[in-house]
């Protein structure tokens, strides 16, 4: 089984990002930014009673501190500071959880910093020694040191697919500072075939395996609720309860 998930609550200030509102019914979990990309401490606790509303489950969006780039341009950070900055933000959206009577569901690194894990050990390791402290799973992409090292640090693994994202013939994401429309049947199509067969096209035209225990939407793609439920709609049959 599989379920939707969609990078949340991404608007900062007076600045809107992303219509919240119509894709939270299409989705079965929010990846709530946490303030060092996007969000503030208006918006997250916003975003949180949102979904609690839709019953759906929040996973935290941590970054690296990058408001201006929205967490798109790479860092090179220690370790040790790494992890303090990724607890930091997490340890905020735990709050406006509990202030709601909900639980972190997971924890998923946004745009560079998750790139960065992808093929960083050092950077994976961080992640998973602030994971440590709140013992809910990661989430990221198979076959990449996020499944290399989440796994043998003990923490549990969804491996993620990217409907509204191309991948490299490497298996890498493109990924670009601002997102383009994409063509919702064709993202649905291929999150059908990521589901089925573990395979997706690359942008030359090779299969290349990924996992598709989550399907990823972005909220900032400018058609993403277009995209949300042609995706939802196709891969109904697949999707976990509720």
């Amino acid at each position: 089984m599989t379920f939707i998930n969609c990078d949340m609550g991404e608007s900062f200030g007076l600045y809107k990002m992303g219509d919240d509102a119509a894709l939270m019914p299409l989705i079965s979990a929010a990846n709530v930014a946490c303030g060092f990309h996007a969000s503030d401490f208006n918006h997250m606790p916003a975003t949180v009673r949102l979904a609690k509303s839709h019953g759906v489950r929040v996973g935290a969006h941590p970054s690296l501190p990058d408001l201006q780039g929205f967490g798109r341009r790479e860092m090179a950070m220690p370790r040790e500071e790494l992890a303090n900055c990724i607890v930091y933000q997490i340890g905020a959206l735990k709050a406006f959880l509990e202030a709601e009577g909900m639980e972190l569901g997971y924890i998923k690194p946004h745009g560079a910093l998750y790139g960065m894990a992808s093929r960083i050990e050092e950077v994976a390791h961080a992640i998973c020694d602030a994971a440590d402290i709140f013992k809910v799973p990661l989430m990221g992409m198979v076959e990449t040191c996020h499944e290399k090292v989440y796994t043998a640090r003990g923490h549990g693994f969804i491996g993620e697919y990217y409907a509204d994202l191309y991948y490299a013939s490497d298996g890498k994401l493109i990924i670009t500072r601002e997102h383009e429309p994409v063509d919702a049947r064709d993202a649905a199509e291929r999150a059908v075939r990521a589901v089925r067969e573990g395979l997706t096209k690359s942008v030359d035209g090779n299969d290349i395996r990924v996992r598709a225990d989550a399907i990823c939407i972005h909220s900032d793609t400018p058609n993403a609720v277009e995209v949300a439920r042609a995706v939802r709609d196709a891969v109904s049959p697949y999707l976990e309860a509720a």
